[in-house]
């Protein structure tokens, strides 16, 4: 097959990649912009590089024409979760959404691999909008722990280095490894509530000093220099004060202050 219609075969998967990246990743800015915990960490995609897909083709004996017919992870998301109930949250989330359909899904969480891989996939259908008109594309979606995805990439490159046919001793190590990954993510589990509400005051300690340096930003061009000021010199006392309760306060009573200036500047230019 020639060069130039690999690429046409492939553009669309990497359109739908791209384009579920960005979805996924406001997921997360929309659980965060709102101070709530997001269950997605981080979001990654890849197309499979056609020099893997003929490997793949080869092994298992699939004619080129048959490809797109007989492969269901050409284009591939990775989701990344802190815990491992978080994989069950962005599994629903992934259901009740009206922009790609589920095909199939396989439980490696609780149906572990022999070789010690855990990890839910999800295979989905997603249209994608392209130059010759709409097209659906098979998306598989992966989604795990950091822990889990720590000990995936490793097992990954050791069968990679080895052609797949790696010695029982380290086949051993990383069957070790693997159960000390489940241990970890179940003690991780018993504090996940503590880690939440650090990380959601975090987040939302961060969206209110940001809305309050952008209200002060705001005002140097309309109100009173000495009073902006004063008021910046009151933001900068109480953030000293790590209080977050009192910024909350501080950010209400600016709200005011700088609508009663927008409504000020409003009437004036009326006039």
């Amino acid at each position: 097959m020639e060069v130039q219609l690999w690429r046409e075969i492939l553009t669309p998967y990497d359109l739908a990649v791209k384009e579920l990246i960005v979805k996924f990743e406001h997921l997360i800015y929309e659980h965060r912009s709102q101070g709530l915990y997001s269950p997605i960490e981080q979001v990654s995609g890849r197309v499979k590089t056609v020099a893997s897909i003929l490997d793949k083709a080869q092994k298992k004996n699939i004619p080129v024409d048959q490809i797109e017919e007989q492969f269901v992870d050409i284009a591939g998301i990775r989701i990344i979760c802190q815990f491992v109930e978080d994989i069950r949250k962005v599994v629903e989330i992934i259901r009740h959404r009206t922009d790609m359909e589920i095909v199939s899904e396989r439980d490696y969480i609780n149906h572990m691999k022999d070789s010690g891989y855990r990890s839910y996939h999800i295979i989905v259908d997603y249209e994608v909008q392209g130059l010759h008109g709409s097209r659906k594309i098979k998306v598989e979606i992966q989604i795990r722990t950091l822990a889990m995805n720590f000990w995936s990439t490793i097992e990954h490159s050791l069968q990679y280095k080895y052609k797949k046919n790696i010695p029982d001793h380290i086949r051993e190590k990383l069957m070790n490894a693997a159960n000390a990954i489940i241990v970890l993510d179940n003690e991780m589990s018993y504090v996940r509530s503590e880690i939440m509400d650090v990380q959601n005051s975090f987040q939302l300690h961060s969206r209110i000093v940001s809305d309050i340096l952008n209200n002060i930003q705001n005002l140097y061009g309309t109100a009173n220099e000495r009073e902006v000021l004063k008021i910046q010199d009151e933001f900068y006392r109480i953030y000293e004060g790590n209080d977050l309760d009192q910024l909350k306060r501080f950010s209400r009573e600016l709200d005011s202050i700088a609508e009663g200036y927008r409504v000020q500047s409003v009437s004036m230019e009326e006039l």
